[in-house]
């Protein structure tokens, strides 16, 4: 009986495919003495569910006339490794024997995985009634604890740990997790500094999570302090320096988090998962390529989290190109990218691209090769015909799409844009009737849409029927007009917090410095005119008011005041940053080119959809025939 007892255990400590073929021979050829032996029966059913047999284990089980708590307790935590924790607690309610010490674990534990209506009853009454025998046992309580917080019932967690007397490490471990699981993470912190005990493997993997979770100064000091003290015992552990990698990427030391990547002699799938993970969070998506090679060359199999980081990773890196008007890189790394990684997102990370950089034959062939075109990607392709005024095109794809489908808004503000960019009144005023026909409660969408057909029949001189059609299509909608603004703040660091941020409306007086803007709003045009600039009307929205000129009107533009704010902070910054929450016109897309060139200055201006990078050569990212192919290996981290 005792060597089928080990050998059953044995072969669940391994439950590969040697031990599976032993113990299923081992437990056919069995002799029906040991079949009525519940020791043997109960290390079987134990095999069977490590084998993830259940089925299997479910019929010894039924087999046995005389069940005891462990064959009970055997059956329920194998249904909970198996991910069956329902099962665990429909057996749980049939039990009639008294429980022990190892049903109410694994009881709690069902309870903790499912944390569900049901869940919550049985455990909370199973604690209620638990009897005093096992309130001073600590393995009891922990999972107690766990179960508790899992429930996201704190209060009650923290009662049941100030009971206890004499608390363990892990006791201590699974209340922190438990902080952690219900971003508590503070009181996690709180609680390791007062540990007085020898910490444990669990403790700095704990640790560690509550320490990437906040990422602020009390966080990265004690996170640090941890892992400059940590002992030697512990820098061979992969789960602990996988925490540790994903703790530094979250404070955004990639550096220290690379070296700790590099110090792992047996690298697994979870180590490489974090490092590419904490790339991506700190805006180093290429990254993730060389550590691809790596992987491949070591033979590591990529799981599905690899995979979605990968495909992330990607989607970023396309998406970024595409976003910088850089459309044929983004169409390289689209190509060079396994089939497995394409999905909806970079497809239309690359369409976009493509959209932007005016790519139109490329756009097309990787559209025709994509086998599941969702709303999405339509959307993407509508949007590139309609930048090229590829209308009709355009209008047979919306077609097409809505044999099977329903209307799509944004398909129909795609193709209004690019009647605007055409100066198109017609095919715009057909666009928008067919909007407000299909989609008559997006106020907000129309309203967009109305801003549109104003403008453009505002570009070819119509100001009157622009007022008019604008004033009566918004009273209708009873919406309000976003105002255009443009923030700054003058130090070249937009991405920052900063003490003293500034927004400009159009023909904003506002500021305290508004003449010496204004003034060298004038200079800036100067220059300009001197590169070749000339005013374009099509972008004056509306009629000109006495003693007011197109130049003025242009000039007047939030994003030039924002520009000249810059250029008259001393130092002048040699990096200028603007945002924008509506699209820049054409007009002062034009003129920031030339003033790039004339006052030498990288300008980069974010719009409502796209990021302009202004170069000192007098061009723009944005635009196909300003793209140049450059080797990705060649650039710098910055232009990366």
């Amino acid at each position: 009986d005792v060597i089928y007892t080990i050998v059953f255990n044995a072969c669940a400590k391994l439950a590969n495919d040697r031990a599976m073929k032993i113990g299923k021979k081992l437990l056919d050829e069995m002799s029906n003495d040991c079949r009525n032996n519940n020791i043997v029966l109960n290390s079987a059913i134990d095999m069977l569910m490590k084998f993830r047999d259940v089925e299997s284990a479910e019929r010894i089980f039924d087999s046995i006339k005389e069940k005891n708590i462990i064959i009970y307790s055997t059956m329920m935590k194998g249904y909970i490794g198996n991910e069956m924790s329902e099962k665990a607690l429909d057996l749980f309610e049939k039990i009639d024997l008294k429980l022990d010490d190892v049903t109410y674990i694994i009881v709690f534990n069902a309870c903790a995985k499912l944390a569900n209506d049901r869940a919550m009853k049985i455990g909370k009454k199973l604690l209620h009634d638990m009897p005093n025998d096992y309130q001073n046992n600590n393995i009891v309580l922990n999972s107690a604890i766990d179960m508790l917080m899992k429930f996201g019932n704190v209060e009650s967690a923290e009662c049941i740990f100030h009971s206890i007397k004499k608390k363990d490490i892990i006791t201590y471990g699974a209340m922190m997790k438990g902080c952690i699981g219900n971003e508590m993470s503070e009181k996690a912190l709180d609680l390791f500094e007062k540990i007085d005990l020898k910490l444990d493997d669990v403790i700095y993997t704990i640790v560690f999570n509550a320490c990437a979770q906040l990422a602020n100064d009390r966080a990265m000091k004690i996170g640090r302090k941890l892992l400059r003290e940590m002992p030697v015992s512990c820098r061979n552990n992969n789960i602990i320096l996988n925490s540790a990698i994903d703790m530094l990427m979250k404070f955004g030391d990639v550096r220290s988090a690379e070296c700790i990547f590099d110090s792992i002699k047996k690298k697994n799938i979870i180590s490489y998962g974090a490092l590419m993970s904490g790339y991506n969070i700190n805006s180093k998506p290429w990254k993730c390529f060389k550590i691809l090679e790596e992987m491949k060359q070591q033979g590591v199999v990529l799981n599905e989290h690899v995979w979605n980081i990968l495909i992330g990773t990607c989607s970023k890196i396309v998406n970024g190109f595409g976003l910088n008007g850089m459309g044929f890189e983004a169409i390289e790394l689209y190509r060079q990218m396994p089939n497995e990684l394409h999905d909806e997102v970079t497809h239309i990370c690359v369409l976009n691209a493509c959209s932007h950089s005016g790519l139109l034959d490329q756009a097309r062939n990787i559209f025709n090769e994509i086998p599941l075109k969702t709303e999405k990607i339509v959307t993407a392709m509508t949007d590139c015909l309609s930048r090229l005024f590829l209308f009709d095109e355009a209008e047979k794809l919306i077609d097409e799409y809505e044999t099977t489908n329903s209307p799509n808004f944004i398909m129909y503000m795609c193709l209004l844009s690019g009647a605007r960019n055409n100066h198109n009144s017609k095919l715009s005023e057909k666009i928008y009737n067919r909007m407000k026909s299909l989609f008559p409660d997006e106020k907000e969408g129309l309203t967009s849409g109305t801003i549109l057909v104003s403008n453009i029949y505002s570009s070819i001189g119509e100001y009157q029927q622009a007022k008019e059609f604008r004033s009566s299509q918004i009273k209708e909608l009873g919406q309000k007009i976003k105002p255009g603004l443009s923030w700054t703040d003058g130090s070249g660091e937009i991405v920052k917090v900063c003490f003293v941020f500034y927004a400009f409306s159009a023909h904003d007086n506002s500021h305290p410095q508004s003449a010496e803007i204004h003034a060298e709003v004038n200079r800036m045009t100067s220059e300009v005119i001197k590169l070749g600039y000339k005013c374009d009307s099509s972008w004056v929205t509306r009629e000109l008011q006495e003693e007011e000129t197109i130049q003025s009107v242009l000039g007047g533009h939030s994003e030039r005041l924002a520009l000249a704010f810059n250029f008259i902070q001393r130092p002048v910054p040699d990096f200028i940053q603007i945002t924008k929450n509506l699209r820049i016109c054409g007009d002062c897309h034009a003129y920031t080119k030339l003033v790039a060139k004339a006052r030498q200055r990288d300008i980069i201006i974010r719009d409502a959809n796209r990021i302009h990078h202004f170069h000192k050569n007098g061009q723009c990212s944005y635009g196909g025939l300003h793209c140049r192919l450059v080797p990705f290996e060649s650039l710098t981290d910055k232009e990366k």
